[in-house]
């Protein structure tokens, strides 16, 4: 069974919203989406639990979110736009879709910071914890830590 599919600004236009608050209502986990691409999805019965047209979902027993902010030091533009990128796409593949990752990074060119927030399932975030563990730990290249000194 094939459930319709809305983009932001179908459901902006459907609900009478700026597209930016539809996109916060996203971001905040007011409405789930799935992110293809850079563009988000929304299916008919996520729009509908907005809505209140849909019962609500129920809360899982025994579900839990962790949330989790790693901070790495002494990163360039170019190493944190392939760090983000591996990052986001690891957590977008092979985890419980009932339970997807959320994952934001943001990078401080000044102090050469890069911040990922992880909120997600246990054992995903810790999945994604150990990869990162690898990656910042391993001399493969991916990060640059000459950073030249202001």
């Amino acid at each position: 069974m094939k459930e319709d599919m809305y983009s932001v600004e179908q459901v902006a236009d459907r609900l009478g919203l700026h597209v930016r608050t539809v996109r916060g209502y996203i971001r905040s986990g007011r409405l789930r989406a799935v992110r293809i691409g850079k563009q988000y999805r929304i299916t008919a019965g996520d729009l509908d639990a907005l809505t209140g047209q849909a019962p609500a979902a129920t809360c899982v027993s025994g579900h839990a979110e962790v949330s989790s902010i790693v901070q790495v030091d002494g990163v360039d533009r170019t190493a944190a736009d392939r760090l983000g990128t591996l990052v986001l796409a690891s957590a977008n593949t092979g985890h419980d879709q009932a339970h997807p990752l959320r994952v934001q990074t943001v990078h401080d060119e000044e102090r050469h910071r890069l911040k990922i927030i992880i909120l997600g399932d246990p054992a995903a975030t810790a999945e994604l914890l150990h990869l990162l563990d690898a990656v910042l730990n391993a001399d493969n290249g991916l990060l640059d830590r000459e950073v030249p000194d202001a």
